[in-house]
């Protein structure tokens, strides 16, 4: 009997769960629809502590509005910490509601007040349509602090999958823009290297499940408007492609051993520390693309969450 690698909590999921295998500019709509579907089939926890409303946030010069969702704790304290957080997809593919579950348990648990960015997609609208949606709400969250409740010196960005690469992006914009200080920097099994499953193949373990190389090559081609592995891509494209990642702030990156994602970020975050960047680091083995998301109460989930929640609380206390 061939070994299966995936942790046994996994498994029974992935007859169910959705595959970005095939991705193309055909199946995208029908993709995107059923990405949301999947989402809204897991069970979730209300949290009925945690009020959830709808924003619109001013866009980059020349571009629409940003809608954003705020989830805050309905006990709201001054000076709160807050996270803006950027959504998974594939940059091609989701809304706030992919993470809703994951800011409603943040809210209610760390006292976070968070900023859930409905960024454009692509290719619809290519890069840099959602690094600079992401820079508009993050410089009006910090810019309004007062009114918003927040404390602008305990400002983190955070998110998962595209959203995680996302917010690597951002940490470098936010730094070399030098307007606003950055705490700290979650990044969930972050999408940060455009040349995955294209010019730098990982071990055939890994992207077999949901996220694949087919998913990110077609992904990555679609939001940069060019040939992922080519030439010149801006590292606010691609985190992957700075190269000085000095100044920083202090980063977790966390991963499953089975992720397409498992090398780069595991060599990001390899950088990371040698450039002088505080990283912690989590590898949860057997684990795919999105474990958590879709098999929410594993126990390897909830191993997970706990590890990336407690570097959240050092990171705002």
């Amino acid at each position: 009997m061939p070994h299966n690698p995936v942790a046994p909590e996994f498994r029974a999921a992935l007859k169910a769960l959705p595959s970005f295998d095939g991705l193309s500019d055909e199946t995208l709509a029908a993709t995107r629809k059923a990405f949301i579907a999947a989402i809204r089939s897991v069970r979730v926890a209300e949290y009925p502590d945690v009020v959830v409303e709808n924003y619109s946030v001013p866009g980059p010069e020349g571009a629409p509005d940003v809608p954003v969702v705020i989830y805050q704790p309905r006990t709201s304290h001054p000076n709160a910490p807050a996270m803006v957080y950027i959504h998974s997809g594939g940059i091609v593919s989701g809304t706030p509601e992919v993470d809703d579950a994951r800011c409603r348990r943040m809210a209610s648990e760390l006292g976070l007040v968070i900023f859930s960015i409905d960024y454009r997609l692509a290719p619809e609208a290519p890069y840099p349509a959602a690094i600079e949606d992401c820079y508009a709400v993050l410089k009006w969250a910090h810019e309004h602090a007062v009114d918003l409740g927040i404390d602008r010196n305990r400002l983190i960005i955070g998110g998962d999958s595209a959203g995680g690469g996302l917010t690597a992006c951002l940490a470098l914009m936010a730094r070399d823009r030098a307007e606003i200080r950055v705490v700290f920097q979650l990044l969930i099994y972050p999408m940060l290297d455009d040349r995955t499953g294209t010019t730098l193949m990982p071990s055939p373990a890994l992207g077999e499940y949901i996220w694949t190389r087919s998913a990110n090559h077609y992904a990555w081609n679609a939001y940069l408007g060019k040939t992922p592995g080519s030439p010149g891509i801006s590292e606010y494209g691609a985190a992957f492609r700075a190269a000085d990642l000095t100044g920083l702030p202090p980063a977790y990156i966390g991963v499953g051993s089975l992720d397409l994602f498992l090398d780069e970020d595991l060599e990001y975050a390899r950088r990371l520390m040698a450039a002088g960047v505080s990283t912690e680091v989590c590898v949860i083995p057997g684990a795919y693309h999105v474990f958590d998301v879709f098999i929410p109460d594993a126990p390897l989930s909830e191993q997970f969450r706990q590890s990336y929640f407690t570097a959240l609380k050092r990171a705002i206390s």
